[in-house]
């Protein structure tokens, strides 16, 4: 059985979560990080010398960062159109789900840092605007990529969509003056269209509010 170590508040364990859900893989999640069993024990460095979350554990297999376990679960367990064979059909949504969890979501995350975990008396408005100003062209070429879909590799739901997704749910949710991108409010109405997506991406974040 999978086992993963991490909140669940965390979007790069929800990440991880929807991924091994979406496959229909049997696992466990353990609670650890903020509040729960602690990151900094030798025991859980050993496993990720970064104290963060999440790691997985499949057998003999212990991996940390969350979209390298994405690409090994779909490696391991995806197939078919989730995990496209083909080098040259898997190689540019792998462009697009790297682009994803790393440029993408840093920027969200900005602004989520800003509007929940910052205390309200510690805020700067011009932080907010700056990180707004790095978001919207991002939000603008995933809305581009996307265009009619429903997907990111088109007819097919694949690992990418999971990359892209994951974050969506506190992209729409977060405080701030978002452009109109109908494709990607679409995109985001279908991804609540899956089970998976629905439990384990949309999961609430007020347990972080003023936690910096």
């Amino acid at each position: 059985m999978i086992t993963i170590y991490g909140r669940e508040s965390s979007s790069s364990v929800q990440l991880v979560m929807w991924a091994v859900n979406e496959l229909g893989l049997a696992h466990e999640r353990l609670d650890y990080g903020h509040g729960h069993a602690s990151t900094k024990t030798g025991e859980y460095l050993a496993m990720n010398p970064m104290g963060r979350v999440p790691v997985l554990v499949d057998g003999p297999v212990c991996m940390f960062e969350s979209a390298a376990i994405l690409r090994y679960l779909g490696a391991a367990y995806g197939g078919g159109a989730f995990w496209p064979s083909d080098p040259a059909v898997r190689g540019p949504l792998d462009t697009w789900a790297e682009w994803a969890k790393n440029t993408f979501t840093e920027a969200v995350l900005e602004i989520f840092v800003y509007d929940v975990r910052l205390p309200p008396d510690s805020r700067d408005p011009s932080i907010l605007e700056r990180a707004a100003r790095r978001l919207e062209p991002l939000a603008r070429m995933l809305a581009d990529r996307i265009g009619g879909g429903p997907w990111i590799a088109g007819e097919a739901f694949t690992f990418a969509d999971i990359a892209c997704g994951h974050i969506l749910h506190r992209y729409f949710t977060l405080d701030w003056d978002r452009p109109d991108l109908p494709a990607l409010f679409d995109y985001y109405q279908r991804l609540q269209g899956r089970p998976a997506y629905r439990r384990h991406a949309m999961i609430s974040y007020e347990s972080l509010r003023g936690s910096y």
